[in-house]
């Protein structure tokens, strides 16, 4: 055939094709391999980097391309670099003509062209090529949507630098930090800025377990190469929650393998992790190196301030006419510190609550709804810390506090101090009352009422308490 001659050599292409058949052979195994490969034969270099490949009909030419595209051009191009496509044809005026398709006969073909996904220095692929690999990512999930402080900049930024087209200044890109608090999100940026930035890369992203689960499948089949394949042809893989692979040792010999590829072509890896590479337990050695070696990056628990900003973004998108004032996203940004995805879960849950009893948002319907999260999430403060920091607000000596003493500057602070130890503590009235120099508890009682009524009509007392409540809780 003249084709093989642009190749280099008829020769030399055929040992080539010979070579990838019996890897194929080897690793599909002979009875997947008689039935669709078997009939594969060389067509030769349709043009620079494009190798065609004839099968007798139509049918099988889909076939092969859907299911064996991804490992034939990885072989091809373990064997001849400057090959990066593959084209899958049927030869033939009509199914019928079998023998002349089998024997290499020149005819009309029906091309089901598959391209590969391409090298670093290779063309750019194609949108069929990259669906096989791309993924379709949560748009709601971007950098724009992100909000930014001082426990995740770094992350962000390193994530920006990750979307970037080109090599990666650093690679993998480890992100770590507990759960709920934006790992996923930012991946998913990253996927999503990216494939905006460069629409024919191959991105895949997948969770830890899901590697798993496709690797045990694809070894059970025989047909770990596709799998292989699939991973390291990506231009850029992400892998979600990689402490799951933690005792699988065979998986984590994948990954370190996959790893060393991807690097070792100038390509993206981004992996998250809920702790640090070396204190991934049940991960060999060599593996938490390699996660180690590019950049990790903390996103460590979003502090006060970002939660609150958080919180008054994600009001914006509640049902129009829903109010959410600003006093009770005050009360869940300071209640609520465990993770971001409780925290919008909360606000998610009082919205909800409000539209099906048709009742109006406050921080007393808050406090009835969400009163097991308030719970669960509440930070320990002491009527001693209360005193302290009630003193340090307005000014007054700590003694103040359990003194006799009857003016206003004292006795509204006193009250404000009582009110926020019944709200923030555990303790019953009667310890309430002990604590500040041996008050009754009906004491108490008067100055928790009293500054109720007072933050419905002072908004300096309202002020004042609110931003006590953020000093005690928000830490």
């Amino acid at each position: 055939m003249a084709e093989l001659g642009s190749a280099g050599g008829d020769g030399e292409l055929a040992a080539a094709w010979a070579a990838i058949r019996d890897g194929l052979r080897r690793d599909c195994g002979a009875r997947l391999f008689d039935h669709w490969l078997k009939p594969l034969t060389l067509g030769g270099i349709a043009a620079p980097g494009v190798v065609r490949l004839h099968v007798p009909s139509d049918f099988m030419a889909n076939w092969v391309s859907t299911h064996y595209a991804d490992r034939l051009t990885l072989a091809w191009r373990a064997a001849r670099p400057g090959i990066h496509e593959v084209r899958i044809e049927r030869m033939g005026p009509a199914p019928a003509d079998v023998h002349a398709a089998e024997t290499g006969t020149q005819a009309a073909a029906m091309p089901a062209v598959v391209p590969a996904e391409p090298g670093p220095a290779g063309p750019a692929a194609t949108e069929a090529g990259v669906g096989r690999l791309q993924q379709l990512f949560d748009p709601r999930l971007t950098f724009e949507r992100f909000l930014v402080g001082p426990s995740n900049q770094v992350a962000r930024n390193a994530a920006l630098a990750m979307a970037a087209v080109g090599r990666p200044m650093f690679s993998p890109l480890y992100i770590q930090g507990a759960t709920g608090q934006g790992k996923t999100h930012l991946m998913h940026a990253i996927a999503n800025a990216r494939r905006a930035a460069d629409p024919d890369a191959a991105i895949l992203y997948m969770s830890a377990e899901k590697f798993m689960t496709e690797f045990v499948a694809a070894m059970r089949a025989r047909d770990t190469l596709s799998f292989k394949t699939r991973l390291r042809s990506a231009d850029l893989l992400l892998i979600d929650d990689i402490q799951f692979i933690a005792g699988k040792d065979t998986t984590q010999e994948e990954f370190l393998h996959t790893i060393d590829e991807l690097i070792g072509a100038g390509r993206g890896l981004v992996v998250s992790a809920d702790r640090s590479p070396h204190a991934l337990t049940g991960v060999e050695c060599k593996l938490q190196s390699r996660l180690a070696q590019g950049l990790v990056a903390d996103v460590k628990p979003a502090d006060l301030p970002l939660r609150r900003a958080i919180l008054a973004t994600k009001a914006t998108t509640l049902p129009e006419g829903l109010v959410v004032p600003e006093a009770v996203l005050d009360c869940l940004a300071v209640r609520i510190a465990s993770n971001i995805r409780e925290l919008e879960g909360a606000l998610n849950r009082l919205a909800a609550y409000a539209t099906l009893t048709s009742r109006a948002i406050d921080v007393a319907f808050a406090e009835d709804v969400l009163s097991e999260s308030f719970s669960a999430n509440q930070r320990r403060v002491t009527i001693d810390e209360i005193q302290r920091k009630v003193s340090e607000h307005f000014d007054i000596r700590m003694t103040e506090m359990v003194s006799a003493r009857r003016a206003r500057a004292v006795a509204r602070p006193r009250q404000i101090a009582m009110y926020l130890a019944k709200r923030l503590t555990p303790r019953s009235l009667p310890e309430i009352g002990r604590k500040f120099g041996g008050r009754d508890h009906t004491t108490v009682i008067h100055a928790v009422r009293q500054i109720e009524k007072l933050r419905a009509s002072d908004s300096e007392i309202d002020a004042d308490v609110r931003s006590l409540l953020l000093a005690l809780e928000g830490a």
